[in-house]
């Protein structure tokens, strides 16, 4: 884990004279004094506490909110229903932080997604069929070879080819950075020791031998031109593109957009590589799994401590935080879970950051192209599905990514008019009257999922820029009040067989 890594230099050159060992069991109060603070307990600061504590470091964890988890939360945002309110889904969970702080002994427990794609594709506006990926290698074959008997036979050497890359890159993922400076910078010694860093990228290379310009072109070109080269059908080249843009202000024609697909293959669950799963009782679950884990080894962690901004010393030396109650907690080494803008540009004095490094952070766009909707509707098998067969049932095609709609280029333009152009004013042009949506149904999978009488509910992305006002926008959909649960407008339900109106 290079975070690990990270923190372990940065401990190792503090002045604190000893590192008291940690006991089991948080304190109730709030101490003046740490070994180290983070900010926020978002699923990524939650983890570094673990590790710090588990270490010896005494630590805390500030979050501003009521709740942990920042984006990995469950939150009844509707009275009675609770809701994965940001992410939904877990894979990129690295398994040895799952293994080193014993997640499942503090209550993690995922579901593997499978099968875990689904498109309904309808034909001359009239029939429907629909496209079924999942991890049954024959069964996902057999669906492919309806719209192409080629694309079935090359897609298990497509798998193959994507699963080789991944095993050459995933050891980078718990190896500290490259540091350049290092090498030519400092003792002899140490440069020597910073070329050995250099180890995991050589190895990545040396296993990707001759085919390392055919992978350097996933990572850089647009993930059509990829397809293209694999596949002819287009409901299964939309279908994989997806992934490619998910979450990315980009289109599948953008180069570079083949570098997010591999995100959506590099993860792991219980061993089996690029799976994805529910977590159960929501993505909630996962970060009070790890603040179990960290609260184990004696982390203080608490909620609803805002931080208003970090002591510095004279040169510059991490001395601990003021809360927004004036309550200052001193510590030798503070870490920030909150965002690279939120940190550097509100919390540190910008008196002691480089200008130059100030405007880098100002730039950083962090705009994203996704609006996530969460609402309860109506829904039973009762519903005319485009799928038939051994797989048709609810309790499996809703727990899919459900990508709509699926019309002759619908998927692989997937907004990028509205994505990618400006209006004279340099904010996106919002032009997109037919939305790609990605909707799942987490509550046909039952209580194992969503515990309690009303449980998890659905949600669905709009493939348009977050800052853009979808919820006024005529064409795209209307909030009902006061209960202001997800209505579908006429645009999402011709193209979704499965959609009905909500109750409310």
């Amino acid at each position: 884990m290079a975070a690990r890594h990270g923190l372990g230099r940065a401990w190792a050159g503090c002045s604190l004279q000893g590192r008291r060992l940690a006991h089991a069991g948080a304190r109730r109060q709030l101490q003046r004094e740490y070994d180290a603070v983070v900010i926020g307990g978002g699923h990524n600061g939650l983890v570094a506490a673990a590790y710090l504590q588990k270490s010896g470091v005494r630590t805390a964890v500030l979050e501003r909110r009521h709740l942990l988890g920042g984006a990995a939360v469950t939150e009844e945002i509707v009275p009675g229903f609770k809701f994965s309110r940001a992410s939904y889904l877990l894979s990129l969970l690295r398994p040895r932080i799952s293994t080193e702080l014993e997640l499942q002994r503090h209550g993690l427990r995922v579901y593997t997604r499978d099968p875990y794609s689904f498109t309904p594709v309808l034909e001359d506006g009239q029939a429907w069929r629909s496209l079924l990926l999942g991890h049954d290698m024959v069964e996902t074959q057999r669906q492919i070879a309806q719209f192409s008997s080629k694309d079935a036979q090359a897609y298990p050497k497509y798998e193959a080819f994507l699963s080789r890359l991944v095993s050459a890159l995933d050891p980078l993922l718990d190896a500290a950075p490259v540091d350049p400076a290092a090498w030519s910078q400092g003792p002899l010694l140490q440069r020597l020791r910073a070329l050995r860093g250099l180890q995991p990228l050589l190895r990545a290379g040396l296993a990707l031998g001759k085919q390392l310009p055919q992978y350097y072109q996933v990572l850089t070109a647009p993930i059509t031109r990829i397809l293209d080269l694999w596949f002819e059908s287009e409901p299964l080249k939309a279908t994989l593109a997806t992934d490619a843009v998910i979450g990315a202000m980009a289109s599948p024609h953008t180069p570079g957009s083949g570098y997010v697909l591999l995100h959506h293959v590099m993860g792991e669950l219980e061993g089996r590589k690029g799976a994805w799963g529910y977590v159960a009782g929501g993505m909630g679950g996962v970060s009070q799994a790890i603040a179990g884990a960290a609260a184990a080894h004696g982390a203080d962690i608490f909620t609803e401590k805002p931080v208003a901004r970090v002591l510095l010393g004279l040169r510059g030396e991490a001395q601990g935080v003021v809360l927004q109650d004036g309550t200052e907690v001193k510590s030798k080494l503070v870490l920030s879970n909150a965002s690279a803008q939120l940190t550097f540009l509100q919390l540190v004095p910008p008196e002691q950051v480089p200008e130059e490094f100030l405007q880098h952070v100002a730039q950083l766009d962090t705009r994203s192209p996704v609006t996530k909707i969460n609402g309860k509707c109506q829904w039973g098998t009762s519903h005319s599905l485009p799928h038939r067969g051994p797989l048709g049932q609810w309790d499996t095609v809703g727990a899919c990514e459900m990508l709509l709609p699926w019309e002759e280029g619908a998927v692989m333009g997937l907004c990028e008019a509205p994505c990618c152009s400006l209006s004279p004013e340099g904010k996106p042009a919002f032009s997109c009257t037919t939305p790609s949506v990605s909707a799942v149904l987490p509550v046909s999978l039952g209580s194992a999922i969503c515990p309690g009488p009303s449980g998890c509910q659905e949600h669905g992305r709009l493939l348009c820029p977050s800052d853009s006002p979808p919820l006024r926008h005529p064409q795209w959909l209307w909030i009902g009040c006061p209960a202001s649960w997800l209505r579908p407008t006429p645009v999402l339900a011709a193209r979704c067989p499965i959609t009905s109106a909500p109750s409310t």
